[in-house]
């Protein structure tokens, strides 16, 4: 059976898929910790002998170099180790504690699997993002179709021929396509839905959701502050900031988009930011576009579409500070640092996803948290200080789906204790590790009735005077002690083995 479904089929061929893989969900519920691990390890060892392709696609695609591209593979590969040393963990059924109206009943959480799970991935990190939710979705039992990004079309082809080895039973299904391939798939009746990507279209993959109640994992970025308060380490700040911002590009979700900087240190800050571009990506002084491992923009129209935020923000009486430079052939984007920047220009407005960062001065602390809170929620907020009492401030004071002090992006792919995702328009839902695996899974409730409390009659009508007191009553009545209703609940377990 072929786990690939063209995107030159016909119209059907995504139902098709959808249907293959609902005939195969009871099945896959059914499947032991042992069974899901052993699918989940021969995604990895397949992805890793496919190698030497992958380093070709997203060379050609973003032009990162084998070691960039290693670190996104590290992260699939310790997403699925961290699965596999936990799953056991994870599966069975979970006691909970007993409450005064389960009293002598068996209450647990039983994990099941929602069924058929669809994954949208992005182009950006096309494996990891490609790969993690999916690894999660088979943890918990379910089948999954999973559409990679068409903007990423040699990355795009390779996951496709790792998906077609790894689960030539059907367990996992690339469909390739581009957006009326993902109309069709939102049309079906999908159980579990995840994307990641922009929030324009996340919003309408939840409408889409909406139509069959699926539920839905979103994770859609964003524009992320960077706070840097006066006590920053001007130096250190600086170099983290750059490594930050250029990463991938600058075409990560979690990267800083902008940057609130106090205003006694703008300058000497700034300065020292343009410096560390320069050493990071042109040490030899030969020119950024001579570096034959900085990072380009994923195609011609984000080319563009970067090209024309920079020169609207110049055309509006911006200061490039540095960078603003072009090299469309290669659809390079030389580090560019915005100053003076305005609420009505577009680099102000709209994620930038591109080597390109803003610079607003700040004067005091609640300026800052007025500033963020006046626009949507971000998926990362990043602050640095030595300031114990601002951090703190800037903690209590903000939202966001992760916060990281005197560093950024470290947070994604680095921890599989910590939940991944965004706050309303930046994500909906959590993922890594566990939260994948809660997220594809439903939660059930079991209650075991046990021995009666008395005569079991007395809750059912007609109900006597004394049982209406006694119900009453509770409404004004203190708490029972979690202590003294865990001990009852003791006896009555006896009462009811004695029974037997």
């Amino acid at each position: 059976m072929s786990t690939v479904v063209d995107i030159r089929a016909p119209q059907s061929a995504a139902r098709a898929a959808f249907d293959r893989a609902a005939a195969l969900a009871p099945s896959l519920a059914q499947t032991s910790a042992a069974q899901r691990i052993e699918k989940i390890q021969r995604l990895v060892t397949v992805m890793l002998a496919h190698k030497e392709e992958i380093y070709a696609a997203v060379r050609l695609e973003r032009g990162l170099a084998p070691i960039d591209t290693d670190g996104e593979l590290l992260m699939v590969k310790f997403e699925a180790d961290f699965i596999a040393a936990n799953l056991k963990d994870w599966m069975p059924d979970k006691p909970v504690d007993p409450s005064l109206m389960t009293l002598g009943k068996r209450c647990y959480v039983h994990y099941e699997p929602k069924g058929v799970v669809l994954h949208l991935a992005t182009w950006n990190a096309p494996y990891v993002i490609g790969f993690l939710p999916v690894l999660g979705a088979l943890a918990a039992g379910n089948a999954v179709i999973l559409k990679p990004s068409e903007l990423a079309p040699h990355s795009s082809g390779v996951v496709a021929k790792i998906v077609a080895e790894a689960f030539p039973g059907g367990e996992v299904t690339v469909v390739e396509g581009g957006a009326e391939t993902a109309q069709q798939l939102l049309a079906c009746p999908f159980n579990h839905i995840f994307y990641v990507g922009n929030t324009q279209i996340g919003k309408l993959v939840m409408k889409a959701a909406a139509d069959h109640c699926a539920s839905v994992t979103l994770e859609m970025g964003g524009k992320n502050p960077s706070i840097i308060g006066a006590s920053a380490d001007i130096a250190d700040t600086a170099m983290k900031t750059a490594w930050g911002r250029m990463c991938n590009g600058g075409q990560a979700c979690i990267a800083p988009d902008y940057l609130l900087v106090h205003a006694s240190i703008e300058q000497a800050f700034t300065e020292a930011l343009a410096k560390e571009f320069t050493a990071q990506y042109n040490a030899d002084g030969k020119g950024f576009a001579q570096n034959p491992d900085y990072p380009v923009i994923i195609n011609e129209r984000h080319f563009n579409r970067v090209r024309a935020l920079i020169e609207d923000a110049r055309a509006k009486g911006a200061r490039i500070v540095c960078g603003g430079e072009y090299v469309p052939e290669k659809r390079l984007v030389t580090p560019t640092i915005i100053s003076n920047v305005t609420p009505d220009m577009k680099v102000m407005q709209e994620e930038i996803f591109g080597p390109v960062i803003c610079v607003v001065p700040y004067q005091s602390r609640e300026e800052v948290t007025r500033y963020v809170a006046a626009r949507d929620k971000p998926l990362s907020l990043y602050i640095f200080s030595k300031d114990q009492a601002e951090i703190d401030y800037h903690i209590r004071h903000t939202t966001s789906g992760s916060t990281v002090v005197n560093h950024n992006v470290i947070q994604s792919g680095t921890n599989p204790y910590l939940p991944f995702g965004g706050v309303n328009t930046s994500g909906i839902g959590r993922m890594v590790g566990w939260f994948t695996f809660n997220e594809c899974s439903n939660a059930r409730s079991i209650v075991i009735d046990g021995p009666a409390l008395g005569d079991p009659r007395m809750f059912v009508p007609p109900l006597t005077d004394k049982y209406k007191k006694q119900v009453s009553g509770l409404l004004t009545q203190k708490p029972v002690p979690s202590g003294i209703v865990k001990m009852i609940h003791g006896v009555l377990k006896l009462k009811g083995k004695f029974s037997k």
